[in-house]
This record gives C-alpha cells, structure tokens and sequence, in this order.
C-alpha cells in the first residue's frame, strides 16, 4: 500500500503566506499577502485588477503551487457562455456507443422495444461521456484553484453565471443531478479592467489593484526567477524598464514577464552592462507594438547617455 501523503496545511498568517509564495518565486507584498491570506480563511473569491503584465495571473499559479492543489484555468473572451464553462457531451463517443448497441441489438433479432430504447437513451448520458469544463472541473478536482483570468472580457450574461456558481459552488447537469465540491475551491478572478465588472460580482469577492512593482521589488523578482543573471544587469534593465513605464508614453508598457524576457535575452547575448546599441537589438523582447520601439529606443537614448 502507497504511503499516506498529509495534506499541505494552510498558512498561519499573512508572513507565512508570502513565504511560501516566495518560494514559488513569487514576491508579494504586505498588502497582497493579506487579502489573500483573508480570500483563503473566508473562502471568499478574490478579484485581482491591473494592467496587463502585473503577475495576475502568476499569483494564481503561485497559490495552486504554494498550496499544493490543481490549478483549473477558465480564460475567458468575448462570446464564452456556460458551455464552455460547465460541461459538453463526448458527441462522437456517444455516437460509437449507439452504434454498438444497434449491432447487438441487432444480432439479438432486434428485441427490446420501448424499453431498451429507453435504456439506449439513458445510457448516451453517463458518466463517461461527460466533458468537464474549468468550472465543472475545478468542482470535480475538490479542492483546487480556479483561475477565472480576464473575465472583463466576457459579456454580462456570464457575469451573472458566475455569479451563481460562486454562491454555491454547485451545478446541476439535468441528465445526471447535481455536481458539489466537497470543499469549495480557491477562486481567482483577473480583470484588465477594459470594461466596469457589476457590483454584483464585486461584492462577492475580495478586491486587491495590483500594480507594477516598484524597483527594489522587481529586482528582487528578476535575481529569484533569473539568478543566472548578474546583479548589476537586473538592476540596469529594471531601472531601464521603469523609467519606460514611468516616462515613454508606450502604447503597452512592459509587465513583469517583459522585463524577464529582456534580461534573460541580454544574458544569452553575454551581456554584461546594458548600451544602447544591445538594448536596440533586443527590444523586441521588452515591447510588442511598432510605435513603442521608436518612443523606447528614443527613451533609452536618454537615459543610458548620462
């Protein structure tokens, strides 16, 4: 018999939260660390906004691996509804699955009548053929993260899906009763905030605006999740890129994982101290839009000539 393995116990308090983030590599605040801390103790959602790029969806990764739990992934867009969501029938196996029992019914001399037909029907709906969805899943894999990423970009009618689902924590498949996680899962929902969330969901979450970090944090987080890279590089590159978000009117500042990109780039190509002639050359790892290279090769031109 397969040892027992205890489960990961929750943290005692925010402090201990956030260590054991950081050692996912991911390093998070004071502030942070307590509305989670509190998300977890409450079993609240918690509602993560900020500009693209903040480790949003990071945190939620970190939590499932801090945690030890599976991390269920719902990224939602323009047009999704409960279907994809919830659940789908296996179509194709239910097909192959009436197919074989018209072969033995027929092999039978076609008995059965009404009642098997019944049975027949009955039997496309099982267990088997039944296609979980994140949210079904995350229900199913009792207890586990769920990541409900970019939900601003859904429509108002999933909002109040979602609603629902978090007030329960259950959902009904007409063919097979009602689906309830045994322990609630830990709910993350992100938002870019390109459209106003109802205050319906709002209010029944926990709410935390996350932010760029400030330099001394975001060199913290490029020497634990790139320490092949030389102290005096993630300072020059992170001072780099603040001073691009903070003053180069770019159309898509860099997130975190830009910076990330640009300093691993730049220790590939042996890179020691920063210039501006390798920073040219390697833009195309910090910003992704036409117009930001020439406004960040004219900032950087600045700044790395003093």
């Amino acid at each position: 018999m397969d040892p027992v393995v205890p489960a990961l116990a929750d943290p005692a308090d925010p402090a201990a939260l956030a260590a054991r983030l950081g050692d996912t590599g991911y390093l998070c605040d004071d502030e942070l660390a307590t509305v989670l801390f509190l998300a977890l103790r409450m079993g609240r959602p918690l509602l993560l906004e900020g500009e693209p790029g903040t480790g949003k969806t990071a945190l939620a990764e970190a939590i499932a691996a801090s945690l030890d739990r599976p991390l269920v992934r719902l990224q939602c867009y323009e047009g999704i509804d409960a279907t994809q969501a919830l659940y789908d029938w296996d179509f194709p196996r239910q097909i192959l699955h009436l197919r074989a029992l018209e072969a033995v019914a027929g092999g039978a001399g076609g008995a059965g009548g009404v009642g098997g037909v019944e049975e027949a029907e009955k039997s496309l709906y099982d267990e088997r053929f039944l296609l979980a969805r994140p949210v079904l899943a995350a229900l199913q894999q009792s207890p586990a993260v769920l990541l409900i990423d970019e939900v601003d970009r859904a429509d108002d009618e999933f909002e109040a899906f979602l609603l629902e689902v978090l007030s329960t924590f259950q959902v009904t498949i007409p063919e097979l009763g009602t689906v309830a996680a045994a322990v609630p899962p830990t709910v993350v929902l992100t938002s870019n905030r390109t459209r106003e969330l109802h205050d319906a969901l709002k209010r029944r979450c926990l709410y935390h605006w996350i932010d760029h970090p400030g330099l001394e944090r975001e060199v913290a987080i490029v020497r634990s999740r790139a320490p092949e890279v030389s102290e005096h590089l993630a300072e020059q590159v992170v001072a780099a890129v603040q001073g691009l978000r903070g003053g180069a009117d770019l159309v898509k500042p860099p997130g975190v994982a830009e910076t990330l990109d640009w300093v691993r780039a730049l220790h590939h190509l042996g890179t020691a101290q920063l210039d501006l002639e390798v920073a040219a050359r390697t833009l195309g790892a910090l910003v992704k839009h036409r117009d930001d290279t020439d406004r960040a090769k004219a900032a950087l031109d600045k700044m790395l000539a003093r």
